[in-house]
């Protein structure tokens, strides 16, 4: 994440900053970016560079990190409008799902810079480790709760056990046991309720 030094530069600085790097990000591989172009993009010299962001990961990992929030959100308000527009109970929970996708779709149409920067994660394996690792507690939440909701309305099984867990524990047998009942369960009888 941003050094405090960043945080207290004018909101126009760090836009400009931001853009660039996105701009970079976007337009390249991580590896062939460069913190030099970065810098002159957004007219700061590249030694300021380096008393905002600790390296070039840092400022790629912080981008990344307001691109996962700003889809989130972006979803989230988008399926709020919708269910204004349209009952929120007419929705089952498959129904939800797709006008879900759909918003993703919607945000990638409407930005292709973030769009080609996520493409660039994909394509550096211990980068994209690093950043899911990072993420993957915020998506987690947000999919646990339109999971538990479609429980709550009935749509899905309440027997499917919706909570996250975390890799295998090869030490306690019986909840690693129930873990794998519970996905056997999934698999035997879907996530829709019947």
């Amino acid at each position: 994440m941003p050094k405090e030094t960043f945080f207290n530069l004018p909101e126009e600085k760090q836009n400009r900053i931001i853009e660039a790097a996105l701009d970079e990000f976007a337009g390249q591989s991580y590896e062939k970016a460069r913190v030099t172009v970065i810098a002159q993009k957004a007219e700061i010299a590249t030694g300021s560079f380096y008393q905002y962001f600790q390296d070039k990961k840092d400022l790629f990992k912080y981008i990344a990190d307001k691109m996962a929030s700003k889809k989130l959100d972006y979803i989230d308000q988008d399926m709020s409008q919708k269910k204004e527009d349209q009952k929120k109970e007419d929705y089952d929970f498959i129904q939800l799902l797709r006008e879900m996708y759909l918003s993703g779709f919607n945000f990638a149409r409407e930005n292709p810079r973030l769009v080609a920067l996520g493409n660039n994660i994909l394509k550096n394996e211990e980068l994209r480790q690093e950043i899911w690792k990072e993420q993957e507690q915020e998506t987690s939440q947000f999919f646990q709760r339109m999971l538990e909701e479609g429980q709550q309305k009935g749509d899905l099984d309440p027997e499917i056990d919706i909570v996250h867990k975390e890799g295998l524990d090869l030490e306690d047998y019986e909840e690693e046991m129930e873990i794998i009942e519970n996905m056997l369960y999934f698999i035997k009888h879907g996530i829709v309720n019947s």
